[in-house]
């Protein structure tokens, strides 16, 4: 009996395998062939996210948002089983009149921008979705007027670059940190609408994890706090400092990649038409005037 329950077993694999493998080949044709009949149309896919943009509750946390969008494709569509999702938050603050946040004016507060990528995975079948997500920022353009250095570097016949201690910090930061692998919830309702937090606040692994809403903020403060007060020695040993932060202050994350190349703000040197401007007119540590 153990051993016809394993026959029916691998057989009930080798079956599925080929159901894959068919419908594989069924969507190739939409390349090769011309056929569209298991093309979802991208005015279906536009629809379905204004839907969900108006109607689910996690449309606040794109992070949430991303992976409830890939869910429901993933579930609504029988020969879908992987569906990657990229959702842009832009920063918009309230107008402040009076002293007052006014209740329908906005201005947009920063160039900076978070970007989510999410790929939600039901190739081990529509009941067990997995997913992996990354978050991040992009376009945050930092600068500091001094606490920054670089020195000792390789220097060979090539080398014009002149070792300083003191210099303009500048760079605009792309930030991306990936979670841990992910379980969802598949949905029970008959449109697949239904997206469920498995993990909510107070639970175990919730702290730092994807569905925890305060990482994003950690995050951007850890970002700018580490590259304000490091004495940077090198780019690259400011952003170390930065990724181990995240690390350390969110559990769930498990790799940060930071990208921080050189916006340069470099002085011209008009001694020679008798003008001193590479001479700070009043401490860095005191910006209390327009010239500092």
């Amino acid at each position: 009996m153990e051993l016809g329950w394993q026959v029916a077993a691998q057989l009930g694999k080798e079956a599925a395998s080929w159901g894959k493998l068919r419908e594989g080949r069924k969507k190739e044709r939409s390349y090769t062939e011309a056929d569209n009949t298991v093309v979802v149309a991208t005015d279906s896919v536009k629809n379905i996210t204004y839907f969900l943009a108006k109607t689910s509750p996690h449309i606040l946390s794109p992070e949430k948002f991303a992976l409830h969008i890939g869910t429901l494709f993933v579930s609504k569509y029988a020969h879908i089983h992987k569906v990657h999702v990229t959702v842009t938050q832009l920063r918009w603050s309230r107008i402040s009149v009076d002293g007052k946040e006014h209740n329908h004016s906005f201005y947009r507060d920063g160039d900076d921008k978070r970007v989510i990528k999410a790929v939600v995975d039901a190739t081990q079948g529509k009941q067990a979705l997995t997913a992996t997500l990354t978050s991040g920022v992009t376009d945050l353009l930092v600068l500091k007027s001094t606490g920054s250095a670089f020195e000792n570097f390789y220097r060979d016949e090539y080398t014009t670059l002149i070792p300083v201690d003191d210099r303009i910090f500048s760079t605009s930061v792309d930030l991306s940190y990936t979670f841990s692998n992910i379980k969802l919830v598949a949905p029970q309702d008959e449109k697949k609408l239904e997206f469920q937090i498995p993990l909510k606040e107070g639970d175990e692994g919730f702290a730092g994890s994807v569905w925890d809403d305060s990482v994003a903020a950690r995050a951007r403060t850890a970002t700018l706090e580490v590259f304000a007060i490091d004495e940077s020695a090198s780019v690259q040993a400011t952003l170390y400092k930065m990724a181990q932060r995240i690390i350390a202050e969110n559990a769930g994350v498990k790799d940060v990649t930071y990208t921080l190349p050189n916006k340069h703000y470099i002085p011209v040197d008009m001694k020679y038409i008798g003008i001193d401007n590479l001479t700070p007119r009043v401490p860095v540590t005191e910006p209390s005037s327009p010239r500092s």
